[in-house]
């Protein structure tokens, strides 16, 4: 199956050297070019992309908004937003974060993470770039204004002990094989874990249910 994407920059060549990139592989095609946010917006809805690679600062509508629209359109529940972002510690990108953006990279990515990045995400993974760590993970998803509420936990009500356990264990920054280790599960279970917590919680990806996990109070962040 071919991985739809759309671009979303401000710079024309840069889009065309990420369009030469993503074409040249089977499995991807670019559908659709933004030069702004809100074409970004016009183009997800009318050609529903599997990935929208999306900058962050563009003229008008930004990224961040943009994100936000289009992570709240239920048409475009499938779609998912891997941010570019020229600085990793860019504050907007938490916010993209908790918007509904499955992850964000480094415009310095390599082509080969660009494009593996492309595919984790599709797949409903998610993905930050390799210079993130757990301790930038935390940092994004939480802060004084993400304080959980004494009531919070109760959102999780519907998992099931497991189902926690395993969603605190990936909003740690374990990946399915890591958690399976620790858990003495399989892969495949700890993959099943995940989406039926996705699916109880309404969460679009794996990226959601990691800030889920922090808003609830399920994990907190480590102190700096």
């Amino acid at each position: 199956m071919t991985i739809r994407v759309l671009l979303a920059d401000d710079q024309a060549l840069l889009r065309a050297t990420f369009r030469l990139l993503i074409d040249s592989r089977p499995d991807l095609e670019v559908v659709g070019e933004a030069a702004d946010g809100a074409q970004a917006v016009e183009l997800a809805r009318a050609h529903r992309p599997d990935v929208v690679l999306m900058d962050i600062r563009m003229p008008g509508t930004d990224g961040l908004s943009a994100t936000a629209t289009i992570c709240a359109d239920p048409q475009l529940n499938d779609t998912h937003v891997l941010i570019l972002t020229t600085f990793e510690l860019d504050e907007y990108v938490a916010q993209a974060l908790r918007a509904g953006a499955s992850g964000f990279l480094g415009k310095d990515v390599g082509p080969g993470e660009l494009l593996d990045a492309i595919r984790t995400v599709a797949a409903g993974d998610a993905l930050l770039s390799p210079q993130a760590t757990r301790t930038l993970i935390t940092r994004f998803l939480t802060g004084p204004e993400l304080g959980p509420a004494p009531d919070a936990l109760k959102r999780l009500d519907p998992l099931t002990g497991r189902e926690r356990e395993v969603m605190a264990l990936a909003a740690e920054g374990l990946d399915n094989n890591a958690i399976a280790a620790r858990l003495f599960l399989s892969p495949l279970t700890v993959r099943t874990h995940l989406h039926r917590a996705m699916a109880k919680l309404d969460a679009r990806d794996r990226a959601q249910l990691v800030v889920i996990a922090y808003q609830c109070g399920l994990v907190r962040a480590t102190p700096q």
